[in-house]
């Protein structure tokens, strides 16, 4: 008999649970990138909107030959309303639109998301998703001017894609424990940056010629990976289906079953007595699946209020780092669309540093302060490098993208997760989909005040809104400094313990 070739061998070394935890991995990874790729386009089609075109004017006539040009303002070629001296404005209330039902449906997504099958949910909200998307392009196609029209198909945009954060990190929370979970989630969360670059690459290859399709393409595309999210997800361990032939469950196997749900509400009533004692203000004992509760699990609001401004920072680089490198590097759209992706780049190096740093450690918190402490002075020097050329703006970018997205990408997978498989929950997986809405809820309140902010202050020059920046990195820094005392006292009584 022929030998078995070694990468059989070493496929069949995994076992059905390691594989399952595999393809999980890959595929959330996929579904959250569409997410990403098509928030990206508006940030890239901005200087679309508005071009300078104030070249464009009238040839002087027999009659005027000897009088100065005469600026034509009907035949500017940026798109109405946004041609408009207050753009600015403008843009950033379309951004202010779907990040404000964002943070708002997020808190009840969480909520939402816990009562329904995660399949079930992901899936009509990708599709969901992709029909606005869609929506936004179709105004090219149909010569829509209405402001009312775009800042309605963001709002209804920015609700639906609440779907996709609790439900994905709800997936991947409860597949993988606390051994590696920093990589493990910095690896996995590069979908982030990684959804951002694709988004930036496909709208940038349309916007010139045109914009209508660098929403439509992305919006086909979480389209169709919702249809694969249906067919395929898996989700957590409890709820591997057996197939039906074996029939009904042996009575070993049903009574098993509700020892475990006797422990569960069990654990959920010692949990809501807990809170209780945290927090008088509830009146009753909520679930602990419920969001009372899961404020007061030791943690959730320091981390929610510092990924309040963390976030602020990175979504005003989301949405405003092309046009700024427009404006400030005088390239055109593309090109600058393309350059915005470096620091995308940097936010993938960040965010598996930071995971791997923290699981070394043992320490989130000072993890996450260490990088904000060094991400606002950079933040200063990008403002003041990217006047001098490429090459310097280049090394900003990739620096700047690793300080500023590690935190927010450390916050948001393995301290959401760490918190949502908190001991005190004592295995109830739907308890993370709560835990991780409100965290990414309230960072969400940050992250659709700071492109409004970034339009607002960029009229007066873009110094004000690097100020706006770093000023919101020190007060997060700010807030995570009890838990950084609180993990250095834990260390030196426990040394090598991660703080629970």
């Amino acid at each position: 008999m022929a030998p078995v070739p070694p990468g059989i061998r070493f496929l069949a070394s995994f076992n059905r649970d390691q594989w399952y935890k595999a393809f999980t991995f890959a595929l959330t990874f996929l579904l959250y990138t569409s997410f990403h790729l098509s928030r990206k386009p508006i940030s890239i089609v901005k200087s679309e909107l508005h071009k300078n075109c104030s070249h464009v004017m009238r040839a002087p006539t027999e009659s005027s030959s000897g009088q100065q040009p005469v600026l034509h303002p009907e035949l500017d070629c940026s798109w109405k309303p946004f041609d408009r001296n207050n753009y600015k404005q403008l843009l950033g209330a379309m951004d202010y639109s779907f990040l404000c039902a964002y943070a708002i449906g997020m808190y009840l997504s969480g909520i939402i998301g816990e009562r329904l099958p995660i399949r079930l949910y992901l899936t009509v909200g990708m599709l969901t998703s992709g029909l606005f998307t869609c929506l936004f392009g179709l105004g090219y196609v149909y010569d829509i001017h209405s402001l009312g029209f775009y800042v309605f198909v963001q709002v209804a945009n920015g609700l639906v894609q609440t779907t996709g954060w609790p439900s994905v990190v709800t997936c991947i929370g409860n597949w993988f424990g606390k051994g590696r979970r920093g990589l493990i989630m910095g690896l996995w969360n590069s979908h982030t940056s990684v959804g951002n670059i694709l988004g930036s690459l496909i709208a940038g290859y349309y916007v010139s010629s045109n914009w209508g399709l660098s929403f439509i393409v992305p919006g086909v595309i979480i389209a169709a990976m919702g249809v694969i999210c249906f067919l395929f997800l898996i989700e957590p361990v409890f709820e591997i289906l057996r197939p039906a032939r074996l029939g009904p469950q042996p009575f070993h196997v049903q009574k098993r079953g509700r020892a475990v749900t006797h422990q569960l509400h069990e654990s959920f009533t010692h949990s809501c007595e807990c809170c209780a004692s945290v927090c008088p203000s509830v009146s009753r004992c909520y679930s602990v699946t419920q969001v009372y509760p899961a404020v007061c699990l030791q943690g959730v609001v320091e981390f929610s209020l510092c990924l309040l401004f963390a976030k602020l920072v990175s979504y005003t680089f989301l949405f405003w780092l092309p046009l700024y490198i427009t404006k400030a590097a005088h390239l055109d759209a593309k090109k600058a669309g393309d350059l915005s992706t470096l620091f995308d780049v940097g936010g993938i190096v960040g965010g598996i540093l930071a995971g791997v740093i923290s699981d070394k450690m043992g320490k989130r918190a000072t993890t996450c302060a260490v990088m904000l402490l060094l991400a606002a002075p950079t933040l200063y020097g990008f403002s003041m490098i990217s006047q001098f050329g490429l090459g310097p703006t280049i090394g900003m970018l990739l620096v700047c993208g690793g300080l500023v997205n590690g935190p927010y990408a450390l916050i948001t997978t393995a301290v959401s997760a760490d918190l949502g498989t908190h001991k005190s929950l004592k295995g109830n997986a739907r308890a993370l989909s709560t835990v991780t809405a409100i965290i990414d809820g309230t960072g969400s309140v940050g992250a659709a005040v700071g492109p409004l902010l970034a339009g607002l202050l960029s009229a007066q020059g873009w110094d004000q809104v690097f100020y706006m920046l770093m000023t919101a990195d020190f007060l997060a820094l700010l807030l995570l400094l009890r838990l950084v005392m609180k993990e250095h006292c834990s260390h030196r009584k426990r040394p090598g313990v991660a703080v629970e």
